[in-house]
């Protein structure tokens, strides 16, 4: 067993949350080479590198896997988390056929959210632990709290995730980051009459928070000052003193991320023995796919270089539909349930059979 003292620098896990316009995704675009999964499609008018907008939870995730394969930056910023978060929802959802997170009844779908986002966490910290840093940016909501050692309630800012009380995906992701930044503008109230009854609001200058107080959540690790202008300088010395980890050479993909092998796709509901067709010649390099085909699943393939006609012979392997039949006339709930909400193992599926190819 070894034992170490003093500091050990890393990779940082942030987390800066306040209202919509503050300036949250430009405070972040400041740190060491960031490179954005911009989930709200909120950074366009900036000059940032960012990768395509996700249209799909399992899409997030091969973006994040690609990230872990590559390491184009030295920061990865996921803006935001909790449009993050509806993804989330919305795939298990899907694949669970519900129509709302509040179908699965006594809490068991906010149980399996949370089970989900930690696994999601699991893969943040993946890429923290390759030495990229990693920042989640998030709106702020207001929130009624009352402690149980205190007669009242009042108000304070926290983290718009989890809209439920049975929902803990807001601690469950303040725990998991080592700094939560709470920016926020600094108004002071000042009388207009001797009286002191009436009063009006001045100042307006950004700050961020940085420590714990009733009104926020807010931590850090870095004995930073309580308060601290909404400016990057004030937090740079933080990632200078970060050592470098020497990076393992990767060797990068010829065509698109393989995705690591999972459990078989969902088993069919009808069995077919009508015969099946193989692939008979590689896949073209550029695959051109009908535009009406749903986005969430577009966006995959062509990502991944799939054709049209390899989901069609997954799909009637299967037996789910008949070999011939457009990805257009599928059931939406089938191919946002299934292709896109199982995705991994449709794609290991396709891989399997490009592996039967005689070139």
């Amino acid at each position: 067993m070894n034992i170490t003292r003093g500091k050990v620098a890393k990779a940082q896990k942030v987390v800066i949350y306040g209202p919509e316009g503050i300036g949250k995704s430009t405070l972040a675009s400041q740190f060491p080479e960031p490179v954005f999964i911009d989930t709200e499609g909120s950074t366009a008018n900036m000059d940032l590198a960012r990768l395509d907008k996700p249209s799909s939870w399992s899409f997030l995730l091969q973006q994040i896997d690609w990230v872990k394969q590559n390491r184009p930056c030295k920061t990865l910023v996921i803006d935001t988390i909790d449009w993050a978060e509806r993804m989330c929802i919305e795939h298990i959802c899907q694949t669970n056929q519900k129509r709302s997170i509040e179908d699965f009844g006594y809490g068991a779908g906010y149980i399996k959210l949370e089970e989900e986002l930690g696994r999601f966490l699991n893969v943040l910290q993946d890429v923290v632990d390759m030495g990229i840093n990693v920042v989640l940016t998030a709106h702020a909501q207001i929130r009624k709290f009352e402690q149980p050692d205190e007669m009242g309630a009042y108000d304070r800012y926290e983290l718009k995730l989890g809209k439920k009380t049975s929902a803990r995906t807001s601690a469950l992701v303040k725990e998991w980051a080592d700094m939560v930044l709470f920016a926020n503008y600094k108004i002071y109230s000042v009388a207009t009459d001797k009286d002191g009854k009436k009063h009006k609001a001045q100042g307006g200058a950004r700050v961020i928070y940085t420590q714990h107080h009733p009104a926020w959540d807010a931590k850090n690790r870095h004995n930073l000052p309580e308060e601290i202008p909404m400016d990057y300088s004030h937090i740079a010395h933080i990632f200078n003193e970060i050592t470098q980890i020497e990076n393992v050479p990767v060797q990068k993909p010829e065509q698109q991320i393989q995705q690591p092998e999972q459990q078989s796709i969902t088993e069919p509901l009808v069995q077919t023995s009508q015969p099946q067709p193989d692939l008979t010649t590689e896949p073209a390099k550029t695959v051109e796919l009908n535009p009406m085909i749903p986005k969430s699943l577009r966006d995959l393939m062509i990502q991944n270089n799939v054709s049209e006609e390899e989901i069609q012979i997954v799909v009637s392997k299967r037996g789910y539909y008949p070999m011939g039949t457009p990805i257009t006339n599928y059931d939406p709930g089938f191919v946002e349930g299934v292709l896109v909400g199982a995705w991994p193992q449709v794609y290991n599926m396709i891989l399997e059979f490009r592996k039967d190819l005689p070139f």
